[in-house]
């Protein structure tokens, strides 16, 4: 066991009566048991090792299902350039400064390695140095007085290097540093996984407040349309050509179309004010400073196809990386709960100097030194060494299970990502065509209505198909980018991975 304390010599070596000089001997009777022991000990120590990390297997598909034929390959650090889009690129550089998620996800990754140098400190020798000096007086009544000679008061001064080390022959702290180094890929891994998810959410709210911005434009066209259109049927139903019922219906209807305004509003509202949580800007910008946007919102993002096997995505995805290392430093906590079971040998020392007098504490007959030699074998502990071993192995069982579970999300979430991008691509295709036909449509009702041959109603019925149709294209090429979005974050793209060093 490490401390910083020397260790009382043993009995390992005594004076015979009668040896030469007054030297001293060591006795085969003591010095033979204690050699079987340290005997023993290193045979046992040889047989402790900890065992490497083999990763868990894994039934992989053999190619990926419903990828295109044909596309782009996003990757790389700044794998969001494919829309085209410099707004953007601004927001999620901003984000990647200052988010708050991310700088904490910065932080930890610090604390891991910190911790990782605490660890890796336990296999070397700790060496410190101490002086101390003290002055006492002794009682004259005691009931064991001083020899004659002995003054009452007394000073001394003491300064000495003490070392202290470990043999670790049964791998308890090898195991803790693997441990603690699993535990520091694993949080670097995190950091990656806030990255991602950070990128994906300001790509997916940037689209949402750009969407809501044009339907609320398309609204507000609808409406002053809508508006002109009742002061001509006033004037018609003064002329007597038209009812009064058709220009109630008419009034109605651009109703329907001024209720959903305030709504788009208040969510374009909410939406800004989420992006500039995400972007990580003061509160004094949430609430003053706008979200700059490109007016057009860049280019419809090309196809993404996956890169590689369906077996590089254990590699690329930083989420299943951090369940493999959790997984592995779960597996060295076992070797180091079970190493308690083996014996702890600590060699301790000092060397230094001890004198009455401060002068002559550095003079040679004043120096002092001691080896020591401890041994502790745990004999009876009432179950806890097992319970221990237990609690880790359970946990080690926890982490294999939340590895496989990872495994299955991640390969679940790239099929639906890819099959995402296909549909609403088709989606968005046919929100298109159906806007350009309702838009003829409507053209046409015009004319006949103007020309008497349609009533009013067809013509209102055109443009409340076509508004609902417009809306819905906006919100299709939404969901197309936020899909494009979610396939490069499904596939780990933007993550360069660590391997198998640490950070």
């Amino acid at each position: 066991m490490r401390n910083g304390t020397a260790l009382a010599s043993g009995s390992g070596c005594h004076r015979q009566p009668g040896s030469a000089g007054g030297k001293p001997r060591f006795s085969s009777e003591t010095s033979f048991p204690a050699v079987l022991l340290l005997i023993a000990t290193l045979v046992l120590g040889g047989c402790a090792k900890v065992p490497l990390f083999k990763k868990p297997d894994a039934e992989l598909p053999a190619a990926w299902k419903d990828a295109p034929a044909q596309g782009q390959v996003a990757t790389g650090e700044r794998w969001w350039s494919i829309y085209g889009d410099a707004a953007l690129d601004r927001l999620i550089d901003e984000g990647l400064a200052n988010n708050p998620d991310l700088a904490i996800a910065a932080e930890r990754i610090e604390e891991a390695r910190a911790q990782l140098r605490i660890t890796d400190a336990e296999l070397l020798p700790a060496v410190d140095a101490r002086l101390q000096g003290d002055r006492s007086r002794s009682s004259e009544r005691s009931s064991f007085p001083l020899p004659p000679g002995v003054p009452l008061e007394r000073s001394n001064y003491r300064g000495a290097f003490n070392v202290s080390y470990e043999l670790d022959l049964f791998g308890r702290l090898r195991g803790a540093s693997q441990a603690a180094r699993a535990d520091l890929l694993a949080t670097a891994a995190a950091r990656h996984t806030v990255r991602n998810s950070l990128v994906n959410q300001i790509v997916q709210s940037y689209y949402s407040l750009l969407a809501l911005d044009r339907q609320i434009a398309v609204t507000e066209r609808t409406i002053d349309v809508r508006t002109r259109d009742i002061g001509l049927q006033r004037k018609r139903l003064e002329a007597g050509l038209i009812s009064d019922f058709a220009l109630r219906q008419l009034e109605a209807d651009v109703s329907i179309v001024r209720a959903q305004l305030p709504v788009l509003q208040q969510r374009r509202t909410a939406e800004e004010i989420a992006l500039a949580r995400l972007v990580g800007r003061t509160p004094r910008a949430i609430v003053e400073d706008p979200i700059a946007m490109t007016a057009d919102g860049g280019q419809q993002p090309a196809v993404v196809v996956p890169e590689g096997l369906p077996s590089d995505l254990l590699l690329r995805r930083p989420d299943i990386v951090e369940a493999e290392q959790r997984l592995a430093a779960a597996n060295a906590r076992v070797a180091v709960a079970r190493a308690s079971l083996f014996p702890r040998i600590a060699l301790t020392g000092f060397l230094g100097s001890e004198s009455g007098q401060l002068g002559d504490l550095f003079s040679g007959p004043a120096l002092i030194w001691q080896l020591a030699f401890g041994l502790t074998q745990p004999i009876f502990q009432g179950g806890r060494l097992r319970g221990e071993i237990d609690v880790v192995q359970a946990r080690e069982r926890q982490a294999l299970a939340n590895y496989q579970k990872t495994l299955q999300t991640a390969f679940g979430e790239v099929r639906e990502a890819l099959s995402a991008q296909t549909r609403t691509r088709e989606s968005y295709a046919a929100e298109n065509e159906r806007v350009n036909a309702l838009a003829e449509t409507l053209r046409l009702a015009r004319i006949r209505f103007e020309n008497g041959l349609s009533s009013q109603l067809d013509v209102l019925d055109a443009e409340r198909n076509l508004l609902q149709a417009e809306l819905s294209r906006i919100d299709a090429l939404r969901a197309n980018r936020a899909a494009v979005s979610n396939i490069v974050r499904a596939l780990g793209g933007g993550w360069t991975g660590l391997g198998p060093q640490a950070p």
